[in-house]
């Protein structure tokens, strides 16, 4: 596993033009990326997104940005090139600011047990054209390396970049490292068509012929000069200063087919509030800058409330030091929300106090998950309301019961008898001395279910509102 990483700060430079038209919002279909073929039961399911979303926070301590955990997010496409590629699918991804996949020809080291990619490598096309190395955004992707090593290894002559003094015309390869693996890539530029049809010319991405146990394709949305907002918003501010998605729940014991998750680049604030004959009330909070983590959306967090007592955050989800280190990152790539251990057990014992004294324990389960405290619940839970306190007057966001207690049913004990399993679905981070250097909470795309989550880049403010996300999609597509 890497300890030592090539941070990435890459930078939009003014070639990138846009073909938009002059409509305020842009929508486009998420796709839950469920596979029940790749996870043998719901327990391996979820024991494999809990380990995944606990790497994803642990390793952002070390600087990297982590892609998500095949089976349990959410995913977008569109199509490369003149003649245009095949769709392609990536992971949406608010953690993360650059767009990559994989290209073809393509080998993942140590992929057996991965899921496959979403999409077949992609052929570049004719009208791809490699970033030069006598560019700024080539020097930006070399420049931010914690260690001098890595450049090496990617073959980066780093001063001769700075000075113009290229040994060959494509920017060198470079070299991106994450929690549980890595992927060496070249930056391109080509046509980018979205699923409406608009054409984005020049748009940058990294190709990656080779990766380390990282088969996916992400389309990072976190704050940054190549995220995919960002590119949009150089040209068409009103598509890039503004989006919003809207994720449709799901279960991790069924696949069938649900509607599309909304997504709306340009959300216009005035119209966010109109829904029909309903009027939506938003709940804001305001962004927080990370100087370690330029790219992450974080907020801060006053404190949880578990039925009618609320217990306090401590002092570093609150705000953000000069080190990088608290606040709470709101994050589409994660699965489970992820607490320091004096809050999550604080939440834990307030939440068996209510929950134990009627359900028996169900120890296996939490073994088997890797999530906990888990109950045989035969009758229906008594279970408390679970509220999150954001930084701000009044900016308290009510959890739906499903968004923090999973219930499934259970065949497990090897001789047939099944009973009814709920878990409490928020996970232990560690301790605050261990998350020292980045952010002290995740909320993850599980929690953020039955909302939409408005991003407002220029104002720099987060806001909730729930809502019937499919019948949200109808609406706008209509």
């Amino acid at each position: 596993m890497a300890t030592s990483v090539c941070l990435l700060y890459l930078f939009l430079f003014s070639t990138c033009c846009l073909t938009v038209s002059m409509s305020e919002t842009l929508l486009l279909p998420l796709t839950h990326a469920f596979s029940k073929t790749h996870f043998t039961t719901p327990h391996h399911l979820l024991k494999t997104t809990s380990a995944r979303s606990a790497a994803r926070f642990r390793h952002r301590h070390k600087q990297v940005p982590l892609p998500l955990s095949s089976g349990s997010d959410y995913t977008l496409s569109f199509t490369l090139g003149s003649p245009p590629s095949p769709p392609i699918s990536l992971y949406l991804d608010t953690g993360s600011d650059v767009v990559w996949l994989p290209c073809s020809p393509f080998e993942c080291i140590l992929c057996e047990s991965k899921a496959p990619p979403l999409s077949p490598p992609l052929n570049l096309s004719a009208s791809a054209t490699a970033v030069p190395c006598k560019s700024s955004a080539c020097s930006a992707a070399h420049s931010s390396l914690p260690s001098s090593d890595l450049c090496a290894m990617a073959r980066c002559p780093l001063d001769a970049i700075e000075t113009s003094d290229c040994n060959s015309f494509p920017c060198p390869p470079f070299y991106y490292a994450y929690g549980d693996g890595s992927l060496t890539a070249r930056l391109y530029k080509d046509s980018l068509t979205l699923p409406n049809s608009l054409s984005v010319q020049n748009f940058t991405f990294g190709c990656a012929h080779t990766t380390l146990a990282e088969p996916v394709a992400v389309a990072g949305f976190g704050f940054g000069r190549l995220s995919l907002p960002a590119q949009l918003s150089s040209v068409s501010p009103q598509l890039g200063n503004r989006f919003s998605y809207c994720l449709v729940s799901h279960s991790f014991d069924s696949d069938k087919v649900r509607r599309p998750s909304p997504l709306i680049l340009g959300r216009n604030e005035e119209k966010e509030k109109q829904f029909g004959n309903e009027i939506v009330e938003f709940v804001y909070t305001d962004m927080l800058h990370n100087p370690k983590h330029p790219y992450f959306y974080s907020v801060g967090l006053e404190g949880i409330s578990v039925g009618k007592r609320n217990i306090p955050a401590p002092v570093n989800l609150k705000k953000v030091d000069r080190r990088g280190s608290g606040g709470v990152v709101v994050d589409s790539g994660t699965t489970f929300t992820m607490l320091p251990s004096n809050l999550y057990y604080s939440v834990v014992n307030e939440f068996d106090h209510r929950v134990g004294r009627f359900n028996e324990r169900a120890s296996a389960v939490e073994e088997t998950t890797g999530l906990g405290p888990c109950y045989y619940n035969d009758k229906v839970a008594k279970v408390p309301v679970i509220r999150l306190h954001f930084v701000g007057n009044g900016s308290r966001v009510v959890l739906p019961r499903r968004n923090y207690f999973y219930e499934f049913l259970d065949g497990g004990d090897g001789i047939g008898k099944k009973r009814n399993v709920g878990c409490l679905m928020l996970m232990n981070g560690g301790d605050e001395e261990e998350l020292s250097g980045g952010p002290g909470a995740t909320l993850g795309n599980y929690q953020q279910q039955g909302f939409e989550v408005v991003y407002d880049l220029e104002k720099r403010k987060i806001g909730f509102a729930r809502r019937k996300c499919s019948s949200l999609w109808d609406s706008l597509k209509n």
